[in-house]
């Protein structure tokens, strides 16, 4: 969303970046904390003696000083008091970690290519990107990830494991991952990762619009892959319907759902509803006459689609514009706003839910496709068009 609101990059991140970056200098810490202690002894009656009583301790013992690096202890400060409301989509970024979640959205970054999410307070693979050092090296969506280079997972949060395994091109990172309860251990080559956000093929006569997330560019490459597909719909009907892939597309904008949603029905129909007790209730609703109204529909969704993808399949769904075909969704149903902060910072915090036009909340549970198919792969083998069932599946909808 241009308005700067994310739904999930699981992102995300999605998911989403993270190394340590600039910071201040020791004094310069004490002198803000200083600055803001008036304040907060009035409003919170917070004394701050025994946050300075344990930093000066651990520059005073700790065995190993190399390892105190005041900007570090800062940055940890600050993430460590935003990740005490324990929502793991609201978190703060250090100005290089923001920076690359930026980068992410306009679709370039150096790692493996895989979206990370939380499940069970586990990182879980949500999707590796088409093509991407990840996907040759054979991880797969819903792998647990319990180690990176030997070091486990457990209690990390999802800018922690981001922070890990993404780094320079050319250099390596080992994964352990977790399949249907057995481990299996990865070694990937990081690469730069260039995201189309959108891509076009046809199978017969059906149009394959596969949208990889809702990024900065997402809006534009739809609109040139709208295009073309109107013109063979409408000249001598070249295609006789489309089938519109959100598989494993872990979200991005909230408006870049909207506008994608608007191309299929009507003016003034509701796409999603988002609540928030602060913000107020805001309504999305299609504004923009779109050009496939009429073109027969078929989606395709799995555990790797999430946030603004269900969006985009809810809101088809409830008004009966399209079926779905698959597996359950993921099941994000909230809002973030990304905001940018001193030095370069940020914080992605919560601020809403949204809700499907039916006033279904899908967060946790997903959606269900109305047609479930799973895709059974052989283990290290990666999915094609010869053994995609749901895709088979879906052009069959659409040409008997």
């Amino acid at each position: 969303m241009k308005n700067n609101k994310l739904t999930n990059i699981l992102l995300t991140l999605s998911f989403i970046v993270l190394i340590f970056g600039s910071g201040y200098k020791i004094g310069e810490y004490k002198s803000r904390f200083t600055s803001l202690q008036p304040a907060i002894y009035n409003q919170r009656n917070i004394n701050f003696d025994l946050f300075w009583e344990t930093w000066n301790k651990l520059q005073e013992s700790y065995v190993d000083q190399k390892k105190v690096d005041p900007k570090k202890m800062y940055l940890g400060a600050i993430k460590g008091m935003v990740a005490s409301i324990e929502d793991p989509y609201t978190f703060f970024l250090t100005p290089e970690e923001n920076k690359q979640t930026k980068d992410d959205l306009g679709g370039k970054f150096e790692g493996i290519g895989a979206q990370l999410g939380l499940k069970n307070n586990r990182i879980i693979i949500i999707a590796p990107l088409k093509k991407s050092p990840a996907e040759v090296s054979g991880v797969k969506p819903g792998d647990f990830i319990n180690k990176v280079d030997g070091v486990t997972t457990s209690n990390w949060t999802l800018t922690q494991a981001v922070s890990k395994i993404r780094g320079p091109k050319n250099t390596k990172v080992k994964l352990t991952l977790e399949r249907n309860n057995k481990e299996i251990e990865v070694t990937i080559v990081r690469q730069q990762i260039i995201i189309a956000s959108v891509e076009v093929s046809y199978e017969k006569n059906i149009a394959i619009l596969k949208i990889n997330q809702f990024g900065d560019n997402t809006n534009d490459e739809w609109n040139k892959a709208v295009e073309e597909i109107n013109r063979k719909w409408s000249n001598n009907k070249q295609v006789a319907g489309l089938v519109l892939d959100l598989r494993d597309n872990p979200g991005g904008y909230l408006d870049s759902s909207v506008y994608l949603a608007s191309e299929f029905l009507p003016l003034g129909k509701l796409i999603v509803k988002q609540e928030a007790t602060l913000y107020g209730n805001k309504e999305y609703r299609v504004s923009r006459i779109g050009v496939l109204k009429e073109i027969p529909l078929v989606i395709l969704i799995n555990k790797g689609s999430a946030s603004a993808s269900e969006i985009l399949a809810g809101a088809l769904r409830d008004h009966s514009r399209a079926q779905l075909v698959g597996e359950k969704s993921f099941g994000k149903g909230s809002v973030q706003e990304a905001l940018d902060l001193r030095e370069g910072a940020g914080l992605h915090v919560t601020v809403a839910k949204w809700v499907l036009p039916n006033g279904d909340w899908i967060n946790g549970k997903g959606i269900e496709p109305k047609i479930k198919v799973i895709n059974e792969i052989k283990e290290g083998n990666t999915i094609t068009k010869e053994v995609d069932k749901q895709l088979e599946k879906a052009i069959e909808l659409l040409t008997k």
